[in-house]
């Protein structure tokens, strides 16, 4: 009696004689498949032509993807070297922070942007510099990272005219010493959220703090 072959018979032969359809090319012309875009049958050569365009079509994609990300990574490199350089420039606080709202503002649509250091002896309060409470020192203080997500602390809410969908808080700080935050509001929800990637705010955060540091710490 004759032993019955099931599928994985087939599929194990083929695997181990890989030169079975060179030796039976008219095969692939005879055979015939389902198409994978379900028109009808097709041949078996041809349902590897179209297997092979969907592979290269899907590589295409991912590789215009990369382009995407390269270019929006060098426009966001060349932004942050512009702030850098009005940063460097900067001949006072005042200055520099004139030059981060109007950047802020203008290259990445986030108006309102409140900078906020603490006052000290050289320093009175006024509009930038504040009487902070020891409750926000604190706070800032205790920040690994940008917070971003809804208000945090009603300790800013009175640094926005309306309550911000959303924002980014950043402490100002050099080396061990914080002096201040950075608070950065959105209309949009969507734009500042718990769990998201901080590197761009923590890069900005270090080149502001940085510059600062001449005229505080």
């Amino acid at each position: 009696m004759e032993e019955s072959i099931n599928e994985n018979d087939i599929k194990h032969y083929l695997k181990a004689h890989p030169d079975f359809f060179e030796r039976h090319a008219h095969l692939l012309a005879e055979l015939f498949l389902p198409s994978p875009h379900g028109k009808g049958t097709i041949s078996l050569a041809e349902r590897q032509q179209i297997a092979q365009r969907d592979k290269i079509r899907v590589l295409e994609s991912r590789f215009t993807e990369l382009i995407l990300t390269a270019e929006e990574n060098e426009t966001t490199a060349n932004k942050v070297h512009e702030l850098t350089l009005g940063l460097l420039y900067a001949k006072d606080v005042p200055a520099l922070h004139a030059h981060l709202v109007e950047f802020l503002s203008s290259q990445f649509q986030l108006p309102n942007t409140q900078l906020k250091l603490w006052a000290n002896d050289a320093h009175a309060p006024d509009s930038l510099f504040i009487a902070a409470e020891d409750s926000l020192k604190n706070w800032a203080k205790d920040l690994s990272q940008p917070y971003c997500g809804t208000l945090p602390t009603m300790d800013i809410a009175g640094w926005f005219s309306e309550t911000p969908a959303s924002l980014a808080v950043i402490p100002m700080r050099y080396q061990e010493v914080t002096f201040g935050l950075m608070a950065i509001p959105s209309e949009q929800r969507s734009r500042f959220y718990a769990g998201m990637g901080t590197l761009f705010l923590n890069r900005i955060g270090e080149l502001v703090s940085a510059s600062l540091a001449r005229y505080i710490v």
